[in-house]
């Protein structure tokens, strides 16, 4: 049994980890901290837990082996500093940092006090995206040319991040304010898609974006985007993010000089000459594919309960912060940059 607080329970993907841990019998959550005093009262009574109003009782509690941050972006650094030096495991909601600065300020002090890392890279667990780490890792799509990334739904045309009615812990409009939350629709979205261009490609040597607002539901925050990328490989890849999406057909392209794939509608349709068994002719079929692994938040549960599971390294999502700065920077002043 490991024993673990949240700290900051404002994201607003919050409520779906509770829900996860509800489900569990070998984790306790004893605290809850956040600086909105209404918004930790309504979280604590949902986990049965003890709601703080200083965070240093739990870096000072031995019982706590394991922190979730689920705070504002501008707060992680602050947080994720004071828990490694207690040498409390992590759990920090993506994206890890503001950009690559205060990622990287993270991730030195992760790497330095040992502790376990675990951020919200879900899709990694996707059976469509193992196998094809799997086949691009084994080359089986020749030389890669292109790959075309795109995460969208419609988060601003229906107003996911307003608050609701009779319900005061349901406000999630600091997202949209990227002062706090670092990115607008773009980078919020965009950065799932960028992990698994980068997972897949390796680093990027240049980047730059074209963004925009949209509906201006948000003011003051893009809601939608596209990036452009020269990965250090030589390979092109496109990035298409945003709020303003009714609907996300194609999720991922590879083209390369042996093999092609696309994953439609959560189907992968595959071509290799590599790799006879995949001849386009049909979507690739389930029992084709790896078993689908938990959550990302879930794997974070059982590593720190003694699993061994594959998590994200701390400068991995430093590194995803400081693409996608990056791309935020090429968009302002329209020129390419050089990922710090």
């Amino acid at each position: 049994m490991s024993t673990i607080a949240f700290v900051g329970v404002g994201h607003i993907h919050t409520p779906g980890f509770i829900n996860m841990l509800k489900k569990r019998s070998d984790t306790k959550v004893k605290y809850v901290y956040d600086h909105e005093a209404v918004r930790a009262d309504v979280r604590g009574k949902e986990l049965g837990a003890q709601v703080v109003s200083d965070p240093s009782v739990i870096w000072n509690d031995k019982d706590v082996t394991g922190v979730v941050i689920t705070s504002e972006t501008d707060r992680h650094q602050a947080f994720v500093e004071a828990c490694a030096a207690a040498k409390k495991h992590l759990f920090v909601e993506k994206p890890l940092g503001m950009g690559s600065q205060d990622g990287y300020a993270m991730a030195d002090a992760i790497e330095k006090a040992g502790v376990l890392f675990q951020t919200g890279y879900f899709m990694r667990g996707f059976p469509v995206h193992l196998l094809l780490k799997k086949l691009v890792d084994e080359g089986a799509f020749g030389k890669i040319t292109r790959i075309r990334g795109s995460n969208c739904h419609s988060g601003a045309l229906g107003g996911w991040f307003d608050a609701k009615p009779n319900d005061p812990a349901s406000s999630w409009r600091w997202m949209a304010d990227p002062k706090i939350s670092g990115v607008g629709g773009f980078g919020d979205l965009g950065t799932h898609s960028l992990d698994i261009m980068i997972w897949l490609m390796g680093e990027v040597s240049l980047a730059t974006a074209q963004i925009d607002n949209g509906t201006a539901r948000y003011p003051g925050c893009d809601e939608l985007g596209e990036g452009l990328m020269r990965f250090k490989n030589g390979a092109i890849g496109t990035l298409a993010a945003g709020w303003n999406d009714v609907a996300n057909p194609v999720s991922l392209l590879i083209s390369g000089t042996e093999g092609h794939a696309a994953v439609i509608d959560g189907k992968l349709h595959l071509t290799s000459k590599k790799a006879a068994q995949f001849d386009g002719s049909a979507p690739v079929r389930n029992s084709e594919m790896p078993a689908m692994l938990p959550h990302a938040f879930e794997q974070f549960i059982e590593a720190i309960n003694g699993k061994s599971v594959p998590l994200v390294g701390a400068r991995e999502a430093a590194y995803r912060s400081a693409v996608m700065e990056a791309m935020y920077e090429g968009a302002k002043n329209g020129t390419w940059v050089k990922p710090k």
